[in-house]
């Protein structure tokens, strides 16, 4: 058994900011994003996915707006994406997909906590992280690999040490010297993605660091000066990679739960919504094709 695991929030900005037209309902309503992903992740269906969920941020703001200032926020967002987000999971839903909107943590640590099921299920062969989203990186290993569909590239171990320069293990210490723009936090002054890399391809984690560069057994441009810099805004440093950790405890069922099973009498409704009524009948004969 495969399981995928969809970021939902990626995927919807990922249809909004597409260069297509948009899609509006029949009350003139912009519905494309929505339509677009529906789409998207029945066509995952349709390739022969079996049992997957989508992660959603039903609410932008989360647990880590507490801990850091800047870090992102629904301020600014075109209310014209904001408004899908709802949308998207009763579209979802009616599909027949389960959804895990996340309120207090976000879409990624409801991905993590799918894998880290899924991984525990000795049913499970191989679990597929549908996003590109460096933060799921630090999932990757055993049966958990990372999917960019955008690019059709498949990361596993090797590759998250050939996109980052160190192992999944080390990827919340890496975001927590470089920062994360995404985000919104911005890392220690200094650090850079490659001296970030140096340093803990060696010694793995923050707290494994030697805080004197002269016991550091790598060679790393303007080592004192950051040796300095770490000592000193250590506090952030150690916030950083919380912020940058993703959690697995939120509430996202059992594998048995993501299995699809086909639509629910909500979906011809959506379909029509979409302007798309002819999906209706094929997501009924995929699932009666499967039964």
């Amino acid at each position: 058994m495969i399981v995928h695991l969809i970021d939902g929030t990626y995927e919807i900005f990922r249809q909004y900011y597409a260069p297509r037209p948009g899609h509006l309902d029949g009350d003139g309503r912009e519905i494309g994003a929505t339509r677009g992903v529906v789409q998207s992740v029945f066509t995952m269906l349709q390739d022969g996915a079996t049992h997957l969920g989508v992660a959603t941020d039903h609410v932008i703001e989360s647990f880590r707006n507490n801990l850091w200032p800047t870090y992102k926020s629904s301020a600014g967002m075109d209310p014209l994406l904001l408004g899908q987000f709802g949308w998207l999971e009763d579209a979802l839903r009616a599909l027949g997909v389960a959804v895990w909107p996340m309120v207090d943590v976000e879409a990624d640590d409801g991905l993590a906590s799918a894998a880290a099921v899924a991984a525990a299920d000795p049913r499970v062969e191989q679990v597929v992280i549908c996003t590109p989203d460096k933060d799921l990186g630090q999932c990757v290993g055993g049966k958990v690999v990372q999917l960019d569909r955008r690019q059709d590239k498949l990361i596993d171990v090797d590759g998250v040490i050939e996109k980052f320069g160190v192992p999944a293990g080390s990827i919340p210490d890496w975001l927590a010297l470089v920062g994360d723009t995404a985000d919104g936090f911005p890392g220690l002054p200094g650090f850079g993605a490659k001296t970030a890399a140096t340093l803990l391809a060696r010694y793995g984690h923050l707290e494994d660091i030697p805080a004197d560069a002269a016991d550091w057994d790598v060679t790393v441009r303007g080592a004192a000066k950051l040796a300095a810099t770490l000592v000193a805004q250590r506090e952030n440093a150690d916030l950083f990679k919380v912020i940058a950790t993703v959690r697995t405890d939120a509430e996202v069922g059992t594998v048995d739960d993501w299995h699809w099973s086909g639509p629910t009498a909500a979906f011809p409704a959506w379909c029509e919504r979409f302007g798309w009524p002819r999906l209706a009948q094929d997501a009924a004969a995929l699932a009666a094709a499967r039964s």
